[in-house]
């Protein structure tokens, strides 16, 4: 039998980005000593400063009393020191999504650790199973995929790879639920897992929609989220389809599922806005504007949202 949630007691944290900073949080917020690594000095330093931030995020929410600011801080040790994760019980890892680069950090990290500390990856789509094959026990490696922003979306994807052990898996969604997480087990490796393959099928749709001008993005955006996204907040797609009427979705099935997109390469839609440089929030222009006060107020007003459905859960 492998390792078992009440044994493990402290959490290896590979990366300190935007990912990592939030993940290294989760744990620390609920008890866990931390070890926090990072190769660069200056991303260790940057993302202290994020869990600080988000620290007293949660704080000014309500969501975490001011007297556990400091023990929640302490419990994060930063480190370039790959060296310090040999008595750590759980890794999890969010450096970039780059095979190569996570090949070489597993084969540096599984020569440092104990032989039943379970290794997990926050890869968002990359096969476990391939990251795994330089492990020498791919039986305690597994995907445990944060949603991003990590610290304030609850869902987490644990994901097997073909060698992956059924207590590995089930001590990884036990930890996950114990933080504060929703952990939801896949049977196999996916590319994509799950969360990721119904997101890009409504967004080829999106595209689809406005490509054809049927409507705008801001109309798009209005329609989800005024009806499937309230609904699916609630009850999933399947569960909505079994309240609808599975006979009437059976009839939308035969003769819109012809009409929808079902474009296998890249979308020229998407690559056009690449192209031209607007990437989004990242750049300053997407779809939308994301410089100025407005913006700020968006991205303000979805972090609220989602702290209050925290404090629901």
């Amino acid at each position: 039998m492998g390792l078992q949630l009440n044994n493990i007691k402290k959490i290896g944290n590979l990366g300190a980005g935007t990912m990592g900073h939030a993940t290294a949080l989760q744990f620390a917020m609920n008890g866990y000593d931390v070890t926090l690594v990072d190769t660069f000095q200056e991303a260790l330093e940057r993302g202290t400063k994020l869990i600080e931030r988000d620290v007293d995020t949660f704080i000014s929410a309500g969501s975490l009393k001011t007297e556990e600011r400091s023990a929640v801080l302490r419990r994060v040790h930063a480190t370039t020191d790959y060296g310090e994760l040999s008595d750590v019980d759980f890794v999890i890892e969010s450096v970039i999504e780059d095979m190569d680069v996570k090949h070489e950090v597993w084969r540096k990290v599984e020569g440092i650790v104990g032989d039943e500390t379970i290794l997990a990856t926050n890869s968002s789509g990359l096969s476990p199973t391939r990251i795994a094959s330089v492990l020498e026990h791919p039986e305690r490696f597994v995907v445990a995929h944060f949603w991003n922003p990590a610290q304030l979306m609850p869902l987490v994807e644990v994901v097997p790879g073909a060698k992956t052990s059924q207590d590995t898996v089930n001590t990884t969604v036990e930890l996950m639920n114990h933080v504060g997480k929703h952990a939801a087990p896949l049977k196999t490796e996916s590319l994509g897992f799950v969360g990721n393959r119904i997101q890009m099928a409504v967004i080829r749709e999106c595209m689809n929609i406005v490509s054809k001008g049927i409507a705008t993005p801001e109309a798009v955006d209005d329609i989800v989220k005024y009806s499937l996204g309230r609904r699916w907040s609630i009850l999933g797609p399947i569960a909505s389809a079994d309240l609808g009427g599975l006979d009437v979705f059976d009839s939308l099935s035969k003769y819109l599922y012809a009409d929808l997109s079902a474009r296998s390469g890249e979308d020229e839609t998407l690559k056009a806005k690449v192209a031209e440089g607007n990437l989004g929030a990242k750049t300053g222009t997407g779809f939308y504007g994301w410089e100025g006060e407005q913006a700020k107020r968006t991205i303000a007003d979805r972090d609220r949202e989602l702290l209050e459905a925290l404090k629901r859960d």
